[in-house]
């Protein structure tokens, strides 16, 4: 297991993918810019998370979508904003040199539009500081007409498996909740080479203009995200590590959440980790308050540390998922 240099062995010190993180909140993709933006706001420090999930990274400079990109809606956001960034090159070259790799563990974000795309992404991310690599398989493949790696099971290996061969990173596969059967695709990502799994990615969703009749994302539609999602997401979790578990396949845990509480619920259904996102963008101290909420229900329970309560909900015998209608 790696060390997180100055890390604590605290109550809050989880492993995950081998790698130990000081604490089990992950800042997500897109929330937290490249490491190094919310640095420069009072009261936050990056040293409050386990991690950070940079934004995601393709081949060439991407300028993102027309606007508008981000919407609010009641309990949520849709966000369309488009992989704006400047290309792996100059990330590595130079955004990876200025972070401060002793405060928390840096992931990267791999998008492709191709099976090749996401390889050579993580073959050169191969070659750097970075952490960890997260494969957003969410993305379209404009090979196949455009549809999403993420939401077909076997797509969603052959990238995974393109991925495991560049390099011996860990490799966490982020599942998108836009498709049939999350399981099948958590267990054949698994059986590629995935490392870790990332559950969920945002829904799907759009907004539209009365007056003008028109969509407000000029993507026509965004992914939402917020305490909106927050029920599907733990639900996924709880589905997906019933195939993970049986691996030894740690899970980041992610969709809406905002407390404490929300965090343990994401826990207890069988997450290592939890990502925090759109919450950040509403307080930027959020990562403070859920550590010591999370501490606070440790002592309360007499628990020294995480493991144990990773995936401990209780159910009886006979029940079982089911769809209710009526």
């Amino acid at each position: 297991m790696t060390a997180h240099p100055g890390c604590e062995n605290g109550s809050l010190s989880i492993n995950f993918c081998g790698i130990r993180f000081r604490s089990p909140i992950v800042l997500l993709s897109g929330c937290a810019g490249f490491g190094e933006e919310y640095t420069r706001v009072n009261g936050f420090s990056n040293r409050d998370a386990g991690a950070i999930v940079l934004k995601g990274t393709t081949l060439e400079p991407q300028l993102g979508n027309p606007p508008h990109r981000v919407w609010e809606t009641p309990m949520g956001m849709l966000n369309a904003i488009g992989l704006q960034n400047p290309g792996v090159d100059a990330v590595i070259a130079d955004i990876l040199p200025k972070l401060d790799f002793s405060e928390t563990r840096f992931i990267a974000n791999v998008c492709g539009s191709t099976i090749d795309d996401y390889a050579e992404l993580t073959r050169r991310f191969d070659d750097s500081p970075i952490d960890a690599i997260e494969i957003n398989i969410s993305c379209p493949n404009i090979k196949e007409g455009g549809i999403s790696f993420g939401n077909y099971p076997e797509m969603s290996a052959r990238v995974v498996a393109a991925c495991r061969k560049a390099t011996a990173k860990p490799i966490i596969a982020k599942l998108s909740p836009n498709q049939t059967d999350i399981q099948e695709n958590a267990r054949q990502c698994i059986e590629a080479g995935a490392d870790g799994l990332a559950v969920i990615n945002t829904i799907m969703g759009m907004a539209i203009d009365t007056e003008t009749r028109r969509p407000i994302i000029g993507n026509v539609q965004g992914g939402l995200s917020g305490p909106a999602i927050r029920p599907i997401a733990l639900l996924k979790v709880k589905q997906v590590y019933e195939v993970a578990s049986k691996h030894g396949i740690p899970i980041i845990g992610q969709g809406g959440i905002t407390t404490a509480n929300d965090a343990l619920e994401f826990i207890i259904a069988g997450s290592t980790t939890i990502g925090i996102g759109t919450a950040l963008f509403y307080d930027p101290s959020v990562c403070k308050t859920i550590n010591a909420g999370i501490l606070e229900y440790l002592d309360k329970h007499g628990l020294t540390g995480l493991n144990k309560l990773i995936g401990s909900l209780e159910l009886d015998e006979d029940m079982q998922d089911s769809a209710v209608s009526g």
